[in-house]
């Protein structure tokens, strides 16, 4: 446990989804996953997979499998208090192409829940209409996608703004975790 999600709100009794699917980043699933958990609340893994996804190490490297909790299109943002949506170029871009995908993250804004995304996590954000005029971070590649979405886009360890919680890369993943708990405690 960090010393930011040692000292983290409790978010005991909510439930965060991390959407996911092949190619997600590993520390950018394993970390939040472990923060939510210390900090007393349920994460689930939601994923176009039925069984099992393969993280990554980069975007080369095979890492772990992971367990799917949830199938997308058998739950929606209303069985969950929050939504964390990691990055991984190949997950990144498989979910933002996925229509179940698209309409499980609008779904958040819909019932104004948080979100949290990371790195490469943002590029579904322009596909549901959710950039323009929010002040945002990302990693660097997705700048002028973000930026041509509308966001006033900086190169910030963590930005929050009206919900989101965004981040660059796994090297920002604390302040990330910290942003992310302190939302779902305040908003939940």
């Amino acid at each position: 446990m960090s010393d930011t999600t040692a000292d983290a709100p409790s978010i005991e009794g909510r439930t965060v989804a991390l959407l996911v699917t092949d190619g997600v980043e590993l520390p950018e699933l394993t970390e939040p996953l472990a923060a939510i958990r210390d900090a007393g609340g349920t994460a689930k893994i939601v994923s176009p997979k039925k069984e099992s996804l393969q993280a990554m190490s980069g975007d080369w490297e095979h890492a772990d499998h992971f367990g799917v909790d949830h199938q997308l299109g058998t739950v929606g943002a209303e069985d969950f208090d929050a939504l964390v949506l990691p990055g991984g170029t190949l997950n990144a871009d498989a979910l933002r192409v996925d229509e179940q995908a698209r309409e499980f993250v609008g779904g958040f804004f819909e019932d104004s829940k948080p979100v949290a995304a990371i790195c490469h996590g943002p590029w579904i954000l322009t596909e549901v209409g959710q950039v323009s005029g929010r002040r945002m971070t990302s990693v660097g590649a997705l700048r002028t996608d973000l930026v041509n979405a509308g966001a006033d886009w900086v190169d910030e360890e963590v930005v929050v703004d009206r919900g989101l919680v965004t981040s660059r890369t796994p090297a920002d993943l604390e302040a990330f975790d910290a942003a992310l708990l302190k939302l779902v405690a305040e908003r939940s």
